[in-house]
């Protein structure tokens, strides 16, 4: 079978393939099955909380500030787009499947970093959340939040470089044969697995995001090229290796009729291209408000 034939039939079967709620994260599991859905109570509770804490919260400021005024529809439509990717990922039959197809496992690894979690930081969600606390709660959250601690230790888990360490620590370190294969063994590994992305993910967008200032644009520029380089080179290596690199997807991606190594293939493929692609634009999208800045600051007259 050529290369290109054993791709369509990886493509066919993510497509088309469903999940056994009883084959979520265990290695040698059932064959999924078309229609399942799994379901993670902790998991549904927490997207459910999360979605309407945000609502709460964003009714109570409008009603007080106006329709728009302090989060922005924009930014609430962004939220439900985030929302829906992380369900996607983490709560319909991609999940269950992403432990028989590495390619299905890169695919919300991707979505969490890549989609949901720069959606969920344009939304605003901690502004929403703590609106949605009563107002007595709102004071004790702000105080402890401005605590001097605290404050220090956010700064630097928040500020370019040591998001960048974190988010690129993450994803090396869980792409490594022996963390990776441990996490798809163990739930709660798992499960600290794609928290771990989706959180770093999170400070990463937050801090490339946030950037006004036009030096803070240019370190997040930075950030971003240097994070596009070395995730095309893991997608690379994953990708072009001649061998695949996690034992455990031999047997069950063989169940789906799906050649393991084409399945490492697209799997590196999917951090190759369209990661690639995603820091591109939001790296332009960062020179076009660099440039703007320089235009801005080259309209205002100097004072006399």
């Amino acid at each position: 079978m050529t290369l290109p034939a054993r791709t369509i039939s990886l493509l066919a079967a993510l497509a088309t393939v469903g999940t056994n709620p009883a084959a979520a994260h265990i290695v040698g599991a059932t064959t999924p099955r078309a229609g399942d859905w799994p379901l993670e109570p902790w998991l549904l509770g927490c997207l459910a909380a999360s979605v309407t804490l945000y609502a709460i919260g964003v009714a109570r400021l409008w009603r007080r500030a106006g329709v728009g005024h302090g989060i922005r529809v924009a930014q609430v439509a962004a939220f439900a787009a985030g929302w829906l990717t992380v369900a996607a990922a983490l709560a319909s039959p991609l999940d269950p499947l992403g432990v028989h197809l590495f390619s299905a496992h890169m695919l919300q690894h991707e979505l969490l970093m890549l989609v949901a979690a720069p959606l969920l930081v344009v939304a605003r969600p901690l502004a929403a959340w703590t609106w949605a606390l009563p107002a007595h709660s709102r004071a004790t959250v702000g105080g402890a939040l401005r605590a001097r601690g605290w404050r220090r230790v956010w700064s630097m888990m928040r500020a370019p470089l040591g998001a960048w360490l974190l988010h690129a620590a993450a994803l090396w370190a869980w792409h490594a044969p022996a963390l990776f294969s441990l996490a798809l063994r163990d739930p709660v590994m798992h499960t600290l697995q794609h928290a771990s992305f989706l959180g770093t993910a999170l400070l990463f967008w937050w801090a490339v995001l946030g950037s006004s200032a036009r030096v803070r644009i240019g370190i997040a520029l930075l950030a971003l090229f240097t994070t596009m380089v070395h995730s095309t080179v893991l997608g690379a290596l994953i990708t072009l290796s001649p061998q695949p690199w996690y034992a455990a997807y031999g047997a069950t991606s063989l169940d789906l009729g799906v050649d393991p190594l084409v399945d490492q293939q697209l799997g590196g493929l999917l951090m190759w291209v369209p990661g690639g692609l995603v820091y591109l634009g939001a790296g332009l999208w960062l020179a076009a408000r660099w440039l703007k800045s320089d235009e801005d600051a080259i309209a205002v007259p100097p004072r006399a």
